[in-house]
């Protein structure tokens, strides 16, 4: 039996659904339509430093010290400054599609991203489930950003992600 490669991430994504809201892994922002990924204590992206893959190139784990509340969800960093800097310009440095892997995105559907896998295309971040899925998304980046964007505003126009 031949299953191809989107059937392959589709299913994956599916499972990963599945098993993120019944580990009680996903949940979303509630002070706001815009949905984001966040663990059970609300802090978003498991907590990584979201300015560090811009400043640093590199995924840092932040400190509850350095936290600020952006989209009903809490955001560590690393340090003051990088806090501050998201403060000021937080669609600069969050990552798009509220945190959640861009590749299931391109699919329509959310799911739990891993913080250490990640790009920067263009000036945005971008999260995702694997390694796989990442080098899937890169390789036809500017069609995968596009039908992820469409999915994107579908479901924050929906108020929660599918």
């Amino acid at each position: 039996m031949f299953v191809s490669r989107r059937d392959f991430l589709l299913l994956t994504c599916t499972i990963g659904i599945y098993a993120g809201l019944s580990a009680g892994l996903q949940a979303f922002g509630e002070d706001t339509k815009v949905p984001v990924s966040v663990n059970l204590k609300k802090v978003a992206i498991g907590g990584y430093d979201s300015v560090a893959y811009f400043t640093d190139g590199r995924p840092i784990q932040g400190k509850s010290d350095f936290e600020t509340e952006w989209l009903g969800a809490r955001w560590w960093f690393a340090n003051e400054a990088h806090r501050d800097m998201f403060a000021k310009q937080p669609e600069t440095y969050a990552p798009r599609f509220g945190g959640f892997c861009a590749g299931a995105m391109v699919l329509g559907t959310t799911v739990k991203a891993d913080p250490e896998v990640w790009a920067i295309i263009d000036g945005k971040l971008y999260l995702n489930a694997d390694k796989e899925g990442l080098a899937d998304f890169q390789s036809s980046s500017a069609s995968n950003i596009q039908s992820a964007e469409e999915h994107w505003r579908s479901l924050a126009d929906k108020g929660r992600p599918q």
